[in-house]
Order: structure tokens, then C-alpha cells, then sequence
């Protein structure tokens, strides 16, 4: 079997079998107590993580280089990272509902790769002098992973905020969770409400209004004050989230939160390994092409996340609509800058 037509086969039964896993995880979570279905959904994403090795290992030994040459094989790459990082995900966390997000990801990269791409660009070729080096692998790999595991980790925090639409969720403890949340009346509200602890009960009048008279010295009686009754500040809180949601919440935040903790340092190595290989490619360790600067703005913004988590102790929604927009940061880094503009990172389609 030629290299063309094992890639055919691969490249479709990797779409295919991802999209039967979407399937079923969707299903599993609309039917929860049906614990097959979890089991279909592991499998499906451990069979689409082998067949996209094979195909990578295939190109690998056929072209003799590592296969990121090109953008069919960066985004096969990616989904081979993603699909990675959620079976990690998901047997760390032994929640099946991870692949309720990540799983159309990948399914719609693979169909991209698979369907989208002209047959050319599909093709391996030889690289281009500036590739001929063994830092291909050990920078654009690092990469990938990175962007891998902050996409699964932005998508989580996705879900995080869908789960918990319409409120305010507060984690006791430290950032990554160990406490568990808060669902009482007070500290899961709805946003925007203001929402206070309960003023004692007025004592002692009912809540009547009582007179009391002012002598002028005389004896005779100059006026009445009215005197009403301390009122309770009313609250108005939302309806708390239900045991299962707010344990899904938990987990989906926590998930998120590591995740995101080891995609980043791995976003750290891949750009310095990156400014070595320029060094030694171009002379300049930094040369703020566009490729280089959004990889800085990527990093800035998942920076702030871990630090607003670790430091400024962010916790619930406001960390999660952060990591929510390192989504679409890691998107422009990856491929929106290639597309919409050129630099010395542009060969072609290449990543």
C-alpha cells in the first residue's frame, strides 16, 4: 500500500471515527445513566488518536522529516494533541462530558484537513532550506502540544461558562479547587444582583410603628415622632444550582485550570526554543514578525489567567471568560496570521 492511499484511509477513518465519538458523547450527556455510551466515546477518541499517529508516522518515514511541513499535516497534528490532551483530561478528571467540547474541535479540524484542502497541499514535499533543522521538531512540536492543551483548556472554560449561565459562582479554598464551591443563598446569585446576608428581625414592635412624645418642660406635649421600624434590606438571590450542575462546574473549572497549567509552560519552551531557532536561522533572536508577536500576546493572556487565579485569587466566572478569549488568541496565533498577512514564518500554508 502506497503512502497516497494509506494517508486516503487514514485521513477518513480519523474523521469518521471522530465524528461518531461527537455523536456519542452528545448522546451520553442527553442520556447520562447509559454507561456504555462513556465507554464508545473513550474508545472512539483512542482509536482517532492511533489512526492520526499512523498517518503521521507514515509521512514521517516516507518524506524522511518530521511531518510539520505543511498545513495538512500541522492540523492533523493538532488534532492528534487534542485528542491526546483529552483522554489526559479525562482520565484525570473521570468525567466523560470533556469530550462534549472537544470533540467537535477535532472532528472539525480533521474534516478541514480531510475535505477542504486541495490534494496539493495534502501532498509532502521538500522542505524549504530555512526547515532543514533538527529544531523543526523540537520547537513546532512544542508548540503544537501548547496550543493544543490551551485550546482544550479554553474550551472547558466554555463549558464552564454555559454550565454556570446567569451566575456568580465562588470557590472556597485555593484556585485550583480543593475546597469545592459555595451554592448558598448568598454566594451563588445571579450577576449583577447585589445580594447580603439577612438583617435581624425587628424587636420587640412587630413591625408596627411606634409614637414617642417630647416634653417642652411645661407638661404639655409639643409634638409626635414617628418612629418606624428597622426594615430588613431585601434580598433577592437567584435559584441555586442544582447538585449536578454544580458539581460538573467544579469539574469542568478544575479541568480547565491544569490543563491551561501545562499548556502554558509548554507555550514558554516552544517560544523559546523558537527565538534560539531564528538566532541561528536569521540572527536575531526577535524579530517581531507577525507570527512571533501573537505568540507573545497568546502567552500575555494566558499569563494573566495563571496569575489572576494564583495571585489575585480570580475565581468562577471572570478566569473563565479570560481563558475563554485565549480561544480565539490561540486561533489568530496559529493559523488567522498566515492567512490574513505574511512574514518570515509564511512557507506556503505552513504553520
Amino acid at each position: 500500500m502506497n503512502l497516497v492511499v494509506l494517508q486516503n484511509w487514514l485521513d477518513n477513518a480519523s474523521f469518521a471515527v471522530l465524528f461518531f465519538t461527537m455523536l456519542v458523547y452528545w448522546v451520553g450527556a442527553a442520556f447520562p445513566n447509559l454507561p456504555i455510551i462513556a465507554a464508545l466515546g473513550t474508545a472512539g477518541m483512542a482509536i482517532a488518536n492511533l489512526c492520526i499517529a499512523t498517518l503521521l508516522g507514515a509521512r514521517w518515514i516516507e518524506a524522511g522529516y518530521f511531518p510539520l511541513s505543511n498545513l495538512y499535516e500541522s492540523l492533523f497534528f493538532l488534532t492528534w494533541g487534542i485528542t491526546t490532551i483529552h483522554l489526559i483530561a479525562e482520565n484525570s478528571s473521570r468525567s466523560r462530558l470533556v469530550g462534549v467540547v472537544t470533540a467537535p474541535v477535532a472532528m472539525g479540524i480533521a474534516a478541514f484537513a480531510t475535505l477542504t484542502l486541495p490534494s496539493e497541499m495534502q501532498a509532502a514535499e521538500p522542505l524549504v532550506p530555512a526547515l532543514k533543522s533538527n529544531w523543526l521538531m523540537m520547537h513546532v512540536s512544542v508548540m503544537m502540544l501548547s496550543y493544543a492543551a490551551l485550546m482544550v483548556g479554553s474550551l472547558l472554560a466554555i463549558a464552564f461558562l454555559i454550565v454556570t449561565r446567569g451566575q456568580n459562582i465562588q470557590l472556597q479554598g485555593s484556585s485550583v479547587g480543593t475546597g469545592g464551591y459555595r451554592s448558598n443563598g448568598y454566594k451563588l446569585h445571579k450577576a449583577g444582583e447585589l445580594v447580603s446576608q439577612p438583617q435581624a428581625p425587628a424587636a420587640e414592635n412587630n413591625g408596627f410603628v411606634r409614637y414617642e412624645s417630647n416634653s417642652n418642660g411645661n407638661g404639655k406635649t409639643a409634638v409626635l415622632n414617628l418612629v418606624t421600624a428597622p426594615q430588613s434590606q431585601t434580598v433577592t438571590s437567584a435559584e441555586p444550582l442544582s447538585p449536578q450542575r454544580l458539581s460538573l462546574a467544579e469539574t469542568l473549572d478544575n479541568i480547565s485550570y491544569r490543563i491551561i497549567g501545562l499548556g502554558f509552560p509548554l507555550l514558554t519552551i516552544g517560544i523559546i526554543a523558537g527565538a534560539v531557532w531564528a538566532n541561528e536561522a536569521w540572527g536575531s533572536y526577535w524579530s517581531w514578525d507577525p507570527k512571533e508577536t501573537w505568540a507573545l500576546i497568546t502567552w500575555l493572556v494566558f499569563a494573566a489567567y495563571l496569575h489572576a487565579r494564583i495571585t489575585r485569587g480570580w475565581q468562577g466566572r471572570r478566569p473563565a471568560i479570560l481563558a475563554a478569549s485565549g480561544f480565539v488568541v490561540v486561533w489568530v496565533c496559529y493559523l488567522g496570521v498566515n492567512l490574513l498577512g505574511k512574514g518570515l514564518h509564511s512557507y506556503g500554508w505552513f504553520f
